[in-house]
């Protein structure tokens, strides 16, 4: 892990240990602290200038959610990314949001469907430039934003919440493969879910956004095959996924 000191990141008015939770889950998920990695706690406690109590606590958050392994009289260790984890996570987020995009798309809202708009065209503007890392990173935090844009406007915020707990591994894959992403395609993706809802069609947003979600699987295969070593758990077999009835952009 980094030396370089962070205290600056710690607001001492708020709960130290949430903080660091948020802070480490965002540099695993992001490749900042790859899969073996060993983590300190003390080196950690020195970083942030916090005392190590709070650093054990998010320690054993982060080992919850699979992020980390406590080794007795060993250490802390990134954990490498779960194949089985990645794949539950899509088949929550699946069902969760596939029946988001159905609910909206009964009484679609105007003031939504301008703002999903204006996201689109965000999203697109990357697609045409240089996709640099940064444009790349960027894309991933837009691609964050139009989903929970979504759940927010079903009302939904907290389950939210709880997928952001649950799709770690599936964002660590999503940072990992972001070198080959397909900005374009996936922005094609995004409007098709939005033209879902806009035309009132809970089948097409249902599927669209299923579509979607199936697309980090592909990826996930392929990378994979090149870094088999930061995986953990069988591969993810393709051919198992129940199929999508309609036609939507690929």
């Amino acid at each position: 892990m980094s030396k370089v000191i962070h205290r600056d990141l710690i607001d001492p008015r708020g709960s130290v240990g949430r903080q660091l939770v948020k802070i480490l889950r965002e540099r695993i998920i992001e490749n900042k602290m790859p899969p073996g990695e060993r983590v300190s706690e003390a080196e950690v406690s020195v970083q942030f200038g916090v005392s190590r109590q709070p650093v054990r606590e998010a320690f054993i958050k982060l080992a919850e959610e699979g992020l980390v392994q406590v080794r007795p009289q060993r250490g802390t260790f990134v954990c490498k990314i779960s194949l089985r984890a990645v794949e539950d996570a899509r088949f929550i987020r699946e069902a969760i949001e596939g029946d988001l995009a159905r609910i909206l798309a009964v009484d679609p809202d105007a003031g939504l469907l301008a703002e999903l708009r204006k996201q689109l065209d965000a999203q697109s503007r990357l697609s045409q430039s240089s996709t640099s890392e940064h444009d790349r990173a960027e894309f991933l935090r837009l691609d964050d934003l139009f989903h929970r844009t979504l759940a927010e406007a079903a009302g939904r915020q907290y389950l939210w919440q709880v997928m952001e707990g649950v799709k770690s591994q599936m964002d660590r894959v999503r940072y990992l493969t972001a070198q080959n992403l397909d900005i374009e395609r996936l922005v094609a993706q995004h409007s098709a879910i939005v033209d879902g809802i806009a035309a009132k069609d809970p089948a097409q947003a249902e599927m669209a956004m299923r579509l979607h979600l199936r697309t980090i699987l592909q990826d996930l295969t392929v990378h994979q095959s090149r870094t088999p070593e930061i995986f953990d758990g069988p591969s993810v077999d393709l051919q198992r996924m129940p199929p999508l009835t309609r036609d939507l952009p690929r």
